[in-house]
């Protein structure tokens, strides 16, 4: 039983990554796939898709590398965990690397990126910070 899937999916994810892999793979939930879709938006990876499984239906992640297999994906970061849940307000929303990263936000309107949630003018959780 895991305690905390999103830590779960952005550490498979990391790891893959730092392992040069071309898919991360994790059973899946409606969070998850928001989040994957969020980075495919965003231009951290290829594709996602759900695979049905025999146990659970699998998130499977498509990395995205450059040209001579240099990383998008410098590093994920895990914000709002079980044991300390961090939240922001419309006026007060994070900035990674001054505006080069990504901040995930989960609010009334949905799971969408800090700088959506700027134009919306909304708060929430911050879920993760991706750069």
């Amino acid at each position: 039983m895991l305690t905390d899937p999103i830590a779960d999916m952005l550490t498979r994810i990391r790891n893959a990554n730092r392992a040069l892999h071309e898919t991360a793979a994790m059973p899946t939930s409606r969070m998850k796939e928001e989040i994957a879709r969020l980075l495919k938006e965003e231009g951290y990876i290829k594709d996602y898709r759900v695979v049905d499984a025999d146990p659970v239906a699998q998130l499977v992640i498509e990395l995205k590398y450059g040209r001579s297999r240099e990383r998008v994906i410098t590093d994920l970061k895990r914000v709002s965990k079980p044991g300390r849940r961090v939240y922001a307000k419309k006026d007060r929303l994070p900035r990674v690397l001054g505006g080069l990263g990504t901040s995930i936000l989960s609010t009334s309107t949905g799971v969408i990126t800090g700088r959506q949630a700027a134009e919306r003018g909304v708060g929430g959780e911050v879920i993760a910070f991706v750069w």
